[in-house]
């Protein structure tokens, strides 16, 4: 369901087909993480990148994808995950999904086999806007505000086509959009 109300953690922000040519947000899907006063935290989770957390964290010994999270601390890791029993300080996103937690418990958590990628998700960088900066690109129909995407959905997404499947399930006009090419000057 789209919502028309204020934006809250774990709201999903869906981007529209960009005609300005913004390679970062062009067919993004944004998990919103925090939202106060100050502005708004989001981790874009369509868009692996070129980059295996071995390379980041050579103590994990396993193979994990990670995600541009976004244009804004491009040099940290974050990660989200589905297992607060199992990470200790995580914060609360959704009843399911949390952000963040205990770093080598994590990594002990992967090596064990105990996690894998249906339950936890990695990104460098995050998105951000300042305060109001958010809603007005919302009035001005930059995003699409959605609050209905389950939590399986949001972690388990594995690629950019996870855009196309949402931008199809709010069909009518929408439709269009899921074949638009990711430059339009393609077109």
């Amino acid at each position: 369901m789209i919502s028309n109300t204020k934006i809250q953690k774990g709201d999903i922000l869906i981007g529209k087909p960009s005609i300005l040519g913004d390679i970062t947000f062009n067919k993004a899907v944004i998990l919103i993480a925090d939202f106060n006063d100050e502005g708004v935290v989001g981790f874009m989770i369509n868009k692996p990148i070129n980059e295996d957390l071995q390379n980041l964290i050579p103590e994990v010994k396993k193979d994990f994808k990670v995600f541009d999270g976004g244009p804004v601390e491009r040099d940290k890791l974050f990660f989200i995950h589905t297992v607060p029993e199992l990470i200790s300080g995580g914060i609360k996103i959704t009843e399911q999904i949390y952000w963040g937690g205990e770093h080598r418990e994590v990594i002990h958590l992967i090596n064990q086999n105990i996690i894998n990628e249906a339950q936890v998700k990695f990104f460098l960088g995050y998105s951000g806007w300042s305060s109001n900066q958010l809603q007005d690109e919302i009035k001005d129909q930059v995003w699409i505000l959605k609050d209905d995407i389950s939590h399986d959905e949001v972690v388990k997404c594995k690629d950019s086509s996870f855009w196309n499947k949402t931008i199809k399930s709010l069909g009518g006009d929408y439709l269009i959009w899921a074949n638009a090419p990711d430059n339009p000057n393609y077109n």
